[in-house]
């Protein structure tokens, strides 16, 4: 019988306040439904009974899953690939400009295929990155000549080793969420900078899709973050938010997965006005937007 995690409070504060709130369907890989629940005091919402480390491999086992495999199927991944080029400098321009180094030492965690890696080895930077899937893993061999280690080795580190840790949509996955994070800010410099990117459960388009809205991705999200969450959750692990920054495309392409899940077919025009009301939705506030970067500093002690 396949291995579950039932949670009999919350995996993020300890609460046993806790509760159903919706039923989810794994559109990529399984068909099965899933149930999500939230923490009445911290406000994480998290996969109940999701499978355990050992049995979460086949849900990724997927062509159409993009971070592993880079595929190009379809309109909706090759409009992801269109736009990629530009996030990617975006990203190196943020990790510069919070860090306030040109170069230094960033650990990717979650690294994928590699591409972010990449750009951040050609700007000078001595990377390391930590990859689970075996497929990612050798197409960022094959496409970068990076040579990703398990994630594991997160653990065995020696302390304050990196000026950058950035974890891009990766701590929804990790089963070892308080782990992670305590290993994080171990490894991290004094004066370094930990940059997480999650999606926000709380934005409009989230509200707009509810059980369909595609980032909820059950069961490889175990964990659904609102800004309020995330910012209880580093606290506990003696972290900072300094800002918050939006990730202004997230929306769009999250509304038109979601279109397909809802309606079984593409409706890019809808998809567009929902990213966009969304977006507008959170003008002024970043910690509003369908994903969120939040750029963390260690507490002063």
């Amino acid at each position: 019988m396949p291995q579950t995690i039932h949670y009999t409070s919350c995996p993020a504060c300890g609460s046993e306040a806790i509760k159903p709130v919706l039923q989810v369907k794994d559109f990529t890989v399984s068909k099965e439904v899933f149930a999500v629940w939230q923490c009445s005091q911290c406000t994480l919402r998290f996969t109940q009974d999701a499978p355990a480390p050992g049995e979460v491999g086949k849900y990724y086992l997927s062509p159409h899953y993009i971070s592993h495999t880079d595929t190009k199927q379809g309109v909706i991944n090759q409009l992801y690939h269109a736009i990629r080029k530009f996030t990617l400098k975006k990203k190196r321009q943020l990790v510069q400009k919070v860090s306030g180094l040109q170069k230094g030492s960033l650990l990717d965690v979650g690294a994928g295929t590699g591409a972010f890696a990449h750009i951040m080895q050609e700007a000078g930077w001595n990377v390391m990155g930590l990859e689970p899937d075996e497929t990612a893993r050798q197409n960022a061999i094959n496409k970068y000549k990076l040579n990703f280690q398990l994630p594991e080795v997160l653990y065995s580190i020696d302390s304050q080793s990196f000026d950058v840790i950035t974890m891009w949509h990766v701590l929804e996955h990790v089963h070892d969420l308080r782990g992670y994070l305590q290993n994080c800010e171990r490894i991290l410099k004094e004066n370094g900078t930990l940059i997480i990117a999650v999606p926000n459960y709380t934005s409009l388009d989230a509200n707009i899709y509810q059980a369909f809205w595609a980032a909820y991705d059950v069961p490889r999200h175990l964990y659904h973050f609102s800004p309020q969450s995330m910012q209880k959750l580093l606290q506990q692990h003696g972290f900072t938010i300094s800002q918050y920054v939006p990730m202004l495309f997230d929306s769009f392409y999250i509304s038109m997965l979601s279109e397909q899940y809802k309606t079984g077919k593409s409706r890019l025009p809808g998809a567009f006005i929902n990213g966009l009301r969304s977006n507008m939705n959170a003008i002024g506030n970043a910690a509003k937007y369908s994903s969120v970067i939040y750029v963390v500093k260690k507490s002063k002690r």
